[in-house]
């Protein structure tokens, strides 16, 4: 490998903030970046905009993140202003992409030069003495790597634009179905907004029944149990587990049961779902309540999605007890919360057209961590040189 520093296949600008006066959302003057800007794709968004520029990034240039977090990069769509917090780094003999890959493939590196109490931040220094790989490949070589590397990141940005747009819409439809349900029914205005007229509004203690520890339901070594970091975020299942040989303190549920986290921040942030293990007993978490449907007259998982609805969400932490930063749900606040409940075929019904949406989210999100970990193998072979492309025909490369 040939190595250079950044500065000698680069050159450096330092972002500067302008006057907060001459910041908008307006979309006047240029795209404006500072710190903490979106670096989730290769192409930043623009949020805000600039009337009078100090510092200068142009089309080509790579944003730097050099201050909390330190590390993370971009390349700049359009001519923009770039703010404290970001560094514009202008390829100078290498090719632009070529350089950006270089700078991903030791971006863990470029975090670990980090320095600061508060904060960590890297200055103008640092970045110029960074070491980033040549390779000795022709010009030609090193926009063949940038563009397989490029064709892989695309791929795994359209996934997670796919996944966007199926959240979004499966927010939308929930806000739809539990409020106008399936069957086209005139709507009546109740004490959570407006329902089919034939759904009744109950408390949550009235269609479904909280888990209770039996005297008889000792559970055998290795005793399977479920930290709250193993329940996962807007996802319908827990499926993954731990063995202990000992339980000294946990909360007894049963397969099938809906696990709902009760401590800030879990509960807030999502944490829940229908238990899904090969045991019928098992421990979890004391930051959970267990939840049953009652046979024939509720769905689990038309629950599970209604607890979901942000409105729901709100209304319930903010019923939480305790003191500030361990604040908790209590049985009897989910027991006492109040939801629309239709009939149980219609329940089942919106429960599996919701479902449907989480199916493809799913099945987008595998095809997302497998396309990354192909970007990943592919960025550590193509900048160490392990795999060459420059015989390879590579369709769409011109």
């Amino acid at each position: 490998m040939i190595m250079a520093t950044l500065s000698s296949v680069a050159e450096l600008i330092m972002g500067q903030s302008p006057p907060s006066s001459t910041y908008n959302d307006k979309g006047e003057g240029l795209p404006f970046y500072q710190g903490k800007t979106d670096f989730g794709f290769k192409y930043p968004v623009p949020r805000l905009y600039c009337s009078s520029p100090r510092k200068i990034a142009e089309v080509g240039d790579i944003l730097i993140s050099v201050r909390a977090p330190v590390g993370p990069t971009n390349i700049v769509a359009e001519k923009s202003c770039i703010g404290r917090g970001l560094g514009a780094i202008r390829a100078q003999g290498l090719d632009s992409d070529f350089l950006y890959f270089n700078l991903k493939y030791i971006e863990p590196y470029i975090a670990s030069l980090g320095t600061g109490s508060t904060f960590t931040a890297i200055n103008k220094d640092q970045l110029a003495n960074l070491e980033v790989n040549q390779l000795g490949f022709e010009f030609s070589e090193q926009r063949r790597i940038a563009y397989v590397l490029s064709t892989v990141q695309t791929a795994i940005e359209q996934q997670e634009r796919l996944i966007k747009i199926t959240r979004e819409l499966k927010s939308a439809l929930m806000h739809k179905l539990f409020t106008e349900g399936l069957r086209g029914e005139k709507q009546k205005m109740t004490e959570i907004g407006p329902v089919p007229e034939s759904w009744d509004v109950v408390k949550i203690s009235q269609a479904y029944t909280f888990t209770e520890k039996r005297r008889e339901a000792n559970l055998s070594q290795p005793i399977p149990f479920i930290p709250m970091e193993l329940i996962p975020v807007g996802e319908n299942e827990i499926v993954n587990y731990e063995t202990r040989e000992k339980v000294t303190s946990g909360t007894y549920v049963e397969n099938g049961d809906l696990l709902i986290a009760k401590i800030t921040p879990s509960f807030e942030n999502g944490k829940q779902g229908i238990l899904k293990i090969p045991f019928e007993k098992a421990f979890a978490t004391t930051e959970v309540i267990p939840i049953k449907p009652i046979q024939g007259k509720s769905d689990l998982l038309y629950l599970h999605y209604y607890l979901f609805m942000p409105n729901v969400r709100s209304t319930m932490a903010g019923k939480m007890e305790g003191t500030t930063g361990r604040q908790r749900l209590s049985k009897t606040i989910v027991g006492e919360q109040l939801i629309p409940l239709p009939k149980i075929l219609e329940q089942k019904e919106i429960s599996q057209m919701l479902s449907r949406f989480d199916d493809k989210i799913l099945v987008t999100k595998r095809k997302k961590t497998i396309l990354e970990e192909l970007f990943r193998t592919l960025l550590h072979q193509l900048m160490t040189g392990q795999t060459r492309v420059n015989d390879i025909d590579l369709p769409g490369f011109k």
